[in-house]
């Protein structure tokens, strides 16, 4: 694709420089050469749609690259990094938080059950669960895409909830909204370590850029 992006830039320059629009035809080698206002619209056509070939090409090998990197960092396979890279991205949520949400929450294991009945990659209830997707049952959430989906939605619903406090937006998401609540109206620290083992060294605020 670089080499058709500069075959094509080397063109629409030579024909900007020698043809001013509405030529007459040129003659090269015995043979009639028409450069043109329809042709030089074509060519610069061309060149945008392989820029934009260019921009997307880029755009993947950035995304293949970032999910090897989470690959190798978890020890998971590139395929749950990349259900993980992507859903995470579509629901706001930046990916960095994201996989430690997922490693303490499941250790990336699709069929984990809490002791309470918490289901999946991102151990949504189902109670939980149907009130973000109505209908869905609790064998779906173990499906890897579908869990890790609502359980996003969910956090980014929180995050929006506590006007973007991580901490508690990690707190209501592992004790409950009401807890948490509960606790911030009675002037008692909602605190149980389990914001600080997600976030760890993370310097963001969990939003996706």
């Amino acid at each position: 694709m670089a080499g058709c992006a500069a075959a094509v830039i080397a063109t629409v320059l030579a024909v900007r420089k020698t043809t001013p629009a509405n030529a007459e035809p040129a003659v090269t080698g015995g043979q009639r050469t028409f450069f043109s206002l329809s042709s030089s619209r074509k060519l610069r056509s061309e060149l945008q749609s392989t820029r934009g070939e260019l921009t997307l090409a880029r755009a993947q090998v950035e995304r293949a690259n970032k999910i090897m990197q989470y690959s190798n960092a978890y020890n998971v396979t590139a395929g749950m990094a990349g259900s993980i890279f992507d859903a995470s991205l579509q629901e706001g949520i930046d990916p960095d938080l994201a996989f430690r949400l997922v490693r303490v929450e499941s250790e990336f294991n699709p069929r984990a059950v809490s002791k309470v009945g918490a289901v999946g990659l991102t151990q949504l209830m189902p109670s939980t669960a149907k009130l973000l997707q109505k209908g869905i049952t609790r064998d779906k959430l173990f499906d890897r895409d579908t869990n890790l989906r609502l359980g996003f939605h969910f956090l980014k619903g929180l995050l929006d909830r506590y006007d973007g406090n991580l901490h508690l937006a990690l707190l209501a998401y592992n004790r409950g909204e009401d807890a948490v609540s509960r606790d911030v109206r009675a002037g008692v620290n909602p605190g149980n370590g389990y914001d600080r083992s997600v976030i760890g060294s993370y310097k963001g605020d969990g939003i996706s850029r």
